[in-house]
């Protein structure tokens, strides 16, 4: 009764169904590792963003790079901005997805080192791309930053092209190790982004806080594709027995047909 399992169609359904569920399986697993990586990276940044500021100092170092754990973490910083050799950072949109761009400002210590300040988001309102745009002057004097710690941008973490040949004072990424070039000074690694003091008129418009990664969701797909990975053994058996009923319906009606021929 059973044979047909051996013709070419239920043995290709078969081996189907056989690949299906260790695939599904593993999709899951995967899934289920992605919660975790973004459940971890969720934790990460709302363990930064609620602890308590502190000098950028005891965080940072000329040439260090920003680790994952110190990512997003308050720290404040003493000294005052050099607008002089402030540049602007291209193609990047505010909350309303407006494209313009983000002013990067020295802010040069107590001890002379400088610390990248990324003062927000301006419109691009210069009379074309090549033109310096007009940038709101940050506090004059000594005075007191907050922001968030930030690691360097590279083309490979955001898929920006770091491109060469751009107008004066223009860049594609906030780079320490560029910017210290660029500035012949010791620079902290990576940068800050500014959270106080609030600008004058709002603007530079301050970068908004990073939002969370969506866990849930791969939570959910997890469950789903083993959800799949269970029906399919199911489906499996339901068209098995569906295949058994109508061969037998198919041989009950072959006899009745061959009853009375063979009578007369």
């Amino acid at each position: 009764m059973y044979r047909f399992l051996l013709t070419r169609q239920w043995v290709i359904l078969t081996l189907v169904a056989l690949l299906l569920i260790p695939t599904m399986i593993r999709l899951g697993i995967w899934q289920m590792h992605r919660y975790d990586e973004r459940s971890a990276r969720n934790q990460l940044v709302s363990d930064a963003l609620s602890a308590k500021p502190v000098p950028v100092e005891e965080m940072d170092a000329a040439g260090h790079g920003v680790t994952r754990k110190e990512r997003y973490r308050a720290v404040t910083a003493t000294g005052h901005f050099d607008t002089d050799d402030e540049v602007v950072v291209r193609r990047r949109t505010n909350s309303d997805d407006e494209v313009g761009y983000h002013v990067l400002t020295p802010f040069v210590l107590k001890d002379g080192k400088v610390l990248l300040v990324n003062r927000g988001w301006i419109p691009a309102n210069g009379p074309s791309q090549t033109a310096f745009p007009k940038i709101p002057a940050p506090p004059a004097g000594e005075t007191t930053v907050t922001g968030r710690l930030m690691p360097d941008e590279t083309t490979a973490a955001s898929g920006i092209k770091d491109l060469k040949g751009l107008p004066d004072r223009q860049i594609m990424l906030i780079n320490s190790a560029q910017e210290a070039k660029r500035l012949g000074k010791e620079v902290l690694g990576g940068y800050i982004a500014q959270t106080a003091p609030d600008p004058k008129g709002d603007t530079p418009e301050l970068v908004g806080k990073p939002g969370k990664e969506d866990s849930a969701l791969n939570l959910a797909y997890a469950y789903q594709w083993w959800l799949f990975a269970a029906a399919v053994p199911v489906g499996w058996v339901v068209l098995l027995r569906r295949e058994l009923r109508d061969r037998r319906r198919r041989a009950e009606a072959e006899t009745v047909d061959e009853v009375p021929a063979a009578v007369g």
